[in-house]
């Protein structure tokens, strides 16, 4: 699908477009959603340009994500939906920056695009050309992955709260194994938002250093430093955060792992408790004929006294060096 931005004296204004029909002049921004072999070549034909394929834009190498064709800038980096969608031909998305427009090329529904699209059509906008909408929609992009990284800041501070406030059951395997499961996918959701923060990184550093080609003004070139500089902090953010999930993993293991321990010593220490008794059990249960006690009145309850006994010092010994 094709939808163009056509520049207005306050705003912009949504136009849908066909692969046969005519680019509007005064179109600053086009949108390719999930695009057809054909409507890649009706827009590769109006601005000059060869567009990426769909595999081209999952390509991880540099140079494959950001180069300069002709006149015009192609960069391709993963948006913040990645976090919730890893797929990078979904997860990614390409801009072909011109000094009249610029296209942007997409698999996917980012969030981003819905939010620039809003602020580029509300009343006193102000984008004049292609790169104002396009700082517009870049501008989006960082605040959605600090929006991402916020959120999962606030499910680690769930979590510990959990594990180091409440405490972990260990007997609970479920709510055990539930928490390292959430620890997981917030440490997933984090390393892929660091991946899209790099180039992110990237990209605003190559439109930077290319900004004379594309005919980005002095305040284009600071806004767009200014936001390198937000994803930059992103992705410390998110690097931080990635460190404190990897404490608060090694934490709840730790702390499961020594409520284990502290049953199995109980158990050691209760098997010792009950050795003498046992030992002294066991010579009483044996068969020999002239045992001293085996016809005496008293020797039933007299063996049964020992072995109290036994056990009642050998807990005592225990909880003198607190071990019970």
């Amino acid at each position: 699908m094709i939808t163009a931005y056509c520049r207005r004296p306050t705003r912009l204004v949504q136009t849908s477009l066909g692969a046969d029909d005519q680019l509007p002049p005064d179109a600053i921004w086009v949108d390719l959603a999930a695009p057809t072999a054909e409507e890649r070549a009706a827009v590769s034909s109006w601005i000059g340009v060869d567009l990426p394929t769909r595999d081209e834009m999952a390509a991880i190498e540099t140079s494959e994500r950001l180069y300069q064709e002709g006149n015009a800038l192609v960069m391709t980096a993963l948006m913040p939906m990645v976090s919730r969608d890893p797929d990078p031909t979904a997860s990614s998305m390409t801009f072909v920056v011109t000094k009249e427009r610029f296209v942007s090329i997409r698999h996917g529904e980012p969030s981003s695009i819905a939010i620039a699209a809003r602020r580029l059509q509300g009343e006193n906008a102000n984008a004049r050309s292609g790169a104002d909408a396009l700082l517009v929609l870049l501008d989006a992009v960082a605040d959605r992955a600090a929006d991402v990284i916020e959120e999962a800041s606030a499910q680690f501070d769930k979590v510990s709260n959990l594990v180091f406030g409440g405490g972990l059951d260990s007997r609970k395997s479920s709510e055990y194994q539930g928490t390292i499961q959430k620890i997981g996918r917030i440490g997933l959701t984090v390393a892929r938002m660091h991946d899209a923060c790099a180039t992110l990184e990237r990209l605003f550093i190559y439109l930077t250093t290319h900004a004379r080609l594309v005919q980005l003004t002095s305040q284009q070139k600071a806004i767009c430093k200014a936001l390198g500089r937000d994803i930059r902090s992103v992705r410390e953010h998110a690097s931080a955060l990635d460190a404190k999930l990897n404490f608060l993993l090694d934490a709840t293991v730790g702390l499961v792992n020594l409520e284990q321990n502290q049953i199995i010593k109980i158990f050691s220490v209760l098997a010792v408790v009950f050795m003498p008794p046992t030992l002294i059990a066991s010579i009483y249960g044996m068969n020999f004929t002239q045992m001293p006690e085996l016809s005496w009145l008293y020797g039933y309850p007299f063996s049964l006294g020992v072995m109290l006994g036994s056990v009642l010092l050998t807990f005592l010994y225990f909880r003198w060096k607190k071990l019970l």
